[in-house]
């Protein structure tokens, strides 16, 4: 397996590669949005946060990407057109419960929030207890340029429903974090991105031809970084390397910015994993919301 996968793996097991199974019973997704992927075990209930859906249209959707219906949960506030629309991509557990819960939180911000379910070619993440197997068999087989398609698709989507894509948006975790800034080297109406502990650097495989760093010179919107000073994935001399490159590129480039938390590890937005840490979490959150404003995209 790709060394890239099998780090990314590491961190989000605390550092020691292994199996986290779980039951069906427990951690089966019924839908798109509802329970745990077995892989995420184990859960941490009690810090969970359930955010709720009074006033919102919350649920699964499905999005036409050339002929193929691929599925997306999307929150929005119930009532309202015009609405500036946020991106959300998730880790390598799909669009299970707590990305489904980020995008209620997005929705009660004000914001049209679409989280697409990017493996779903590839297979269901969900089937998989062990993370190094989902990793092999799923994460690794997904191209870029097949999730810049569907990120584009679901753009569309989102203008076909009365969002206003003239204030576009994109945010992810883990694997979602180093699509952030892919996406935001791609497509031309982002106006902001924020990168949860995102992958900066890696092997270049057909798959994955370009990293983050290599995709400085591109960058069409200020990217902000949230990183933890303790994420065994992620070492910070790459995060040095990133806001070294950014500080000699374009004018986004040089609007992007990190923020990194001193003894916060991978995975520290995930509430409902041991890796949780609340008060990172919650400053990364507030950040986040006003680099949406600070950015055009509020």
């Amino acid at each position: 397996m790709n060394n890239d996968w099998i780090e990314d793996t590491q961190a989000l097991l605390g550092g020691h590669p292994g199996d986290a199974v779980a039951t069906r019973r427990t951690a089966l997704k019924a839908a798109l949005g509802v329970g745990y992927a077995a892989a995420a075990m184990p859960l941490m209930a009690q810090t969970a946060i359930k955010t709720r859906a009074e006033g919102l249209v919350s649920g699964e959707v499905t999005i036409d990407v050339n002929g193929f219906k691929m599925p997306a949960y999307r929150s929005a506030p119930a009532g309202k057109t015009g609405l500036p629309v946020v991106l959300v991509i998730s880790e390598i557990f799909g669009v299970h419960e707590y990305i489904a819960d980020v995008t209620r939180r997005l929705a009660h911000a004000g914001y049209l929030a679409i989280a697409p379910e990017l493996f779903v070619r590839q297979g269901d993440p969900n089937e998989y207890g062990e993370l190094a197997k989902l990793q092999a068999e799923i994460i690794a087989k997904v191209p870029d340029a097949q999730v810049m398609g569907d990120l584009d698709a679901t753009v569309a989507w989102a203008a076909a429903q009365g969002g206003n894509t003239d204030k576009l948006a994109i945010t992810g975790f883990c694997w979602g974090g180093r699509i952030t800034w892919l996406y935001a080297a791609h497509q031309p109406k982002i106006k902001a991105g924020v990168a949860w502990y995102g992958r900066l650097v890696g092997n270049t495989t057909a798959q994955t031809p370009a990293h983050p760093l290599a995709l400085v010179g591109s960058l069409k919107a200020p990217v902000l970084g949230l990183y933890g000073a303790a994420d065994t994935g992620i070492p910070l001399d790459t995060v040095d390397k990133m806001k070294a490159e950014l500080a000699q590129g374009s004018a986004a480039a040089k609007a992007s910015e990190f923020v990194v938390y001193p003894e916060a590890p991978h995975a520290f937005h995930a509430d409902y994993r041991p890796s949780y840490r609340k008060a990172a979490a919650d400053d990364g959150w507030q950040r986040l919301l006003a680099w949406l404003q600070r950015n055009g995209v509020a």
